[in-house]
């Protein structure tokens, strides 16, 4: 089906819903990369009034990629609840908008299955940043292991401990840094440098180890391939959290070397663990606009639109976490800070939208045109927002993926300007150990770390 619309004295024809979605998303690299983005500032503001006319509807009825056998798309339509679609039926794209902006979020909430990604990436091409944050504030998706993340009022942080060798002694230093600042109730989560299932396992071991040894009420994670993880817990490895990067269409995943089916022999795998204590959610996923065409994989869809089908994929599973890591692919993707931002705010927004536990890695590589006062911008924007969780590093440079992140003290100084609190278990944990004081501040942790220094040199034994 095609589309048009009247704008000043020239009408704007769209050939299907596809490139309409495209033509009306805010302008970025990646999508000019593809050929996709709207020719002028006249054409995209075209395409975003001809959307708002759309009925919900006519995405049901209009595949974005009739001519691609793709397993995601059969998920999405297998995944549509037309009674959760009820009260939001009738509405056209804008009207949904003007919906979202004056419901409640219990509202919002019990619509979620019944929109697709496609519904939910047309109305977020509509809103301002403001509109975005403010709808997924209302939006709370609430998940656990053994920390509850996503509590309102609350902010819970990955603890990224990476090293170059995967050196032992200087994954569990890093890991203590992170900790003496409040992070890690998401997940403690090393990037390996290699994927080899003996390196899995020995850090796994060792992120366990690290638990064990401070008792911490957290969960860990080796980020290495998903068929890796498969191996180690077969093999008797001390796995919780199970990773994967994930896409938007079946062939973006095979470019991970993934499929659904394998996803769900992890998720069955890690289940069959029950390591968790206030809950059993074992999957964590990764996300980032550009993937898809990254890999050749997005079948002429804009990447935006793209992101948020990746999120279907990412609820059909038990997930404590999902992050966009919004900065990370590059500059041929998101080219500057103000592209960035938006990302990260539209990723969030229609993840929360869909009943996704969002979070974001706040980050930009070094070849793209941003700065760490872009990432604060994000990052107390994400906080406003109600975003689950984000990612933290020393010193806002990970050594080992060579890219700019979060610092754990941007997490600190979040936490005690907006009042916002960890994860409740480890906010307990935090307290006990002095390392937060009454007013939720962390204090230096001295007299913890006197004790966790002499037991930091195990590790590298």
């Amino acid at each position: 089906m095609s589309y048009s619309h009247i704008f000043g004295t020239t009408r704007w024809h769209f050939e299907d819903l596809r490139m309409l979605l495209a033509r009306a998303a805010p302008h970025r690299s990646g999508d000019v990369l593809a050929g996709l983005a709207a020719r002028s500032a006249e054409e995209r503001i075209a395409a975003q009034y001809c959307l708002a006319d759309v009925p919900l509807k006519a995405f049901l009825a209009d595949a974005l990629m009739p001519e691609v056998a793709d397993e995601v798309s059969d998920l999405i339509a297998a995944q549509h609840a037309s009674d959760a679609f009820a009260p939001v039926a009738s509405l056209t794209v804008g009207a949904f908008r003007e919906w979202l902006l004056g419901a409640d979020g219990p509202a919002i909430a019990a619509v979620a299955w019944g929109l697709t990604p496609d519904m939910v990436a047309a109305v977020s091409k509509l809103m301002r940043n403001a509109d975005l944050i403010s709808v997924a504030r209302k939006i709370n998706v609430v998940r656990a292991f053994r920390t509850t993340v996503g509590l309102p009022g609350t902010i819970a942080a990955r603890n990224q401990p990476n090293h170059p060798t995967d050196d032992p002694l200087g994954i569990a230093i890093s890991a203590v840094d992170g900790l003496i600042y409040g992070s890690g109730d998401a997940v403690i989560g090393v990037n390996p440098a290699t994927d080899s299932v003996s390196d899995y396992i020995r850090t796994t071991r060792l992120l366990d180890e690290l638990r064990l040894t401070y008792d911490l009420p957290v969960q860990s994670c080796v980020l290495g391939h998903v068929t890796t993880a498969i191996e180690a817990i077969n093999l008797g490895a001390p796995v919780d959290l199970v990773f994967q990067s994930i896409a938007g269409s079946q062939s973006a995943n095979a470019g991970f070397g993934v499929s659904l089916s394998i996803l769900r022999e992890a998720q069955d795998a890690a289940r069959a663990l029950g390591r968790g204590t206030v809950g059993q959610d074992a999957m964590y996923f990764e996300t980032g606009q550009g993937a898809a065409l990254s890999s050749n994989g997005h079948h002429g869809v804009d990447q935006q639109t793209m992101e948020v089908r990746a999120y279907a994929v990412a609820r059909a599973f038990d997930c404590l976490l999902v992050n966009t890591v919004v900065g990370f692919i590059g500059p041929e993707y998101l080219y500057d800070g103000k592209q960035i931002i938006r990302a990260g705010l539209e990723d969030h927004f229609c993840g929360k939208l869909l009943g996704v536990p969002m979070g974001c890695d706040v980050c930009y590589t070094n070849h793209a045109e941003a700065d760490q006062n872009d990432m604060d911008l994000l990052l107390h924007s994400l906080a406003n927002a109600g975003v689950n969780f984000v990612i933290t590093v020393p010193g806002a440079d990970d050594v080992m993926l060579n890219y700019q992140s979060l610092a754990h003290h941007d997490l600190a100084q979040l936490r005690e300007t907006l009042g916002l609190t960890p994860a409740p278990e480890f906010a307990a944990w935090l307290a006990q150990h002095d390392i937060l004081d009454r007013a939720g501040r962390v204090t230096g942790a001295q007299t913890w770390l006197q004790g966790a220094g002499a037991k930091l040199l195990e590790f590298g034994a």
